[in-house]
């Protein structure tokens, strides 16, 4: 990522110069370096993804490496946004430090609205690709990814705060968060367990990463949108290094430690595709794609009502 930030700086970086800063405390050239950095490590491993289904995987079985790939596309776009010195708006700061004080009066910091459009798209997607993998409940899919919204939504709500109830809205982002670990580590965990060894090994390994960078995102906020004691180009280093983590490496680790597993008994092979009935369909044979297409769509809660991935009543999922 170095050589990137350096290649960047050689053919110059104007960012600031064609949209300059609108707050007091902000981005600076180094930092928006460092943002087309990462803007290209998104973009990279959102193709690199793409390519690795498409290359390893047979066409109903790439779920897993495209939703790695769609969140890593709209990181990049965000961190687009960000290196340009786009998607911020000034926000005035609740704690001083040092010699911050402009003309006597608070400053205006740059509270990153593009990072929680990013993170409102990109977490649900990061959800959905570790917990498809363990047969929990769609009702509980649900509410895990209802209260990630809600984690997200009220942190944005709270940096924009000026008085002391933006940390109201800080703690109801961590109730929702601490709800979405135990979701994670103790339903979701039992969950995999009933899979097999082998799920529950590539869960674990997959949650216990994502488990442990996320504890890391409200240290961040409280550093930074919050308590304004770190500057707005080590926020955007913080919040850079978490979220190439927390997405490519995240993704490439998850898609890896699950590539020797069966899809199918996670109910997320395709029957509509898998075997073969889309040909019968553009070939006009709808009489025997039908009925297959209603049988094997993967969406109801039998898949995962009884934790293994299949029906009760049988041995097909839907």
């Amino acid at each position: 990522m170095d050589s990137v930030a350096d290649f960047v700086k050689r053919a110059g970086n104007d960012a600031l110069a064609l949209n300059p800063p609108n707050a007091n405390l902000n981005l600076t050239t180094h930092g928006s370096d460092w943002l087309w950095a990462v803007f290209c490590v998104m973009a990279l491993s959102a193709i690199a993804l793409l390519v690795l289904g498409h290359t390893t995987r047979p066409v109903g079985e790439r779920a897993f490496h495209e939703l790695g790939a769609a969140l890593c596309a709209t990181a990049s776009i965000a961190y687009f946004a960000l290196a340009s010195d786009l998607g911020a708006t000034p926000v005035l700061v609740e704690f001083l430090h040092g010699s911050q004080l402009v003309n006597g009066a608070y400053p205006y910091r740059q509270v990153w609205y593009a990072r929680y459009i990013d993170w409102t798209i990109t977490t649900p997607m990061l959800l959905l690709e570790l917990l498809l993998t363990t047969g929990l409940p769609l009702s509980q899919l649900f509410i895990v990814i209802f209260m990630d919204l809600l984690m997200i939504e009220t942190g944005l709500i709270g940096s924009l705060v000026v008085s002391r109830y933006k940390w109201g809205f800080f703690a109801f982002g961590c109730a929702a968060e601490i709800f979405i670990w135990w979701m994670l580590l103790v339903p979701a965990r039992a969950s995999a367990a009933r899979l097999g060894s082998g799920y529950s090994k590539a869960y674990m390994l997959s949650a216990s990463i994502l488990s442990f960078l996320w504890l890391l995102y409200p240290i961040a906020w409280g550093l930074c949108e919050g308590g304004n004691v770190i500057s707005v180009t080590s926020e955007m280093v913080f919040y850079g290094v978490l979220d190439v983590l927390a997405k490519p490496v995240f993704s490439f680790i998850h898609v890896f430690a699950i590539s020797k597993l069966d899809y199918a008994r996670l109910g997320l092979s395709s029957g509509k595709v898998s075997d073969g009935a889309h040909q019968g369909l553009l070939a006009g044979d709808n009489k025997h794609a039908t009925p297959r297409a209603s049988t094997a769509t993967g969406v109801n809660d039998g898949v995962v009502g009884d934790g293994r991935g299949f029906h009760p009543a049988g041995n097909t999922a839907v």
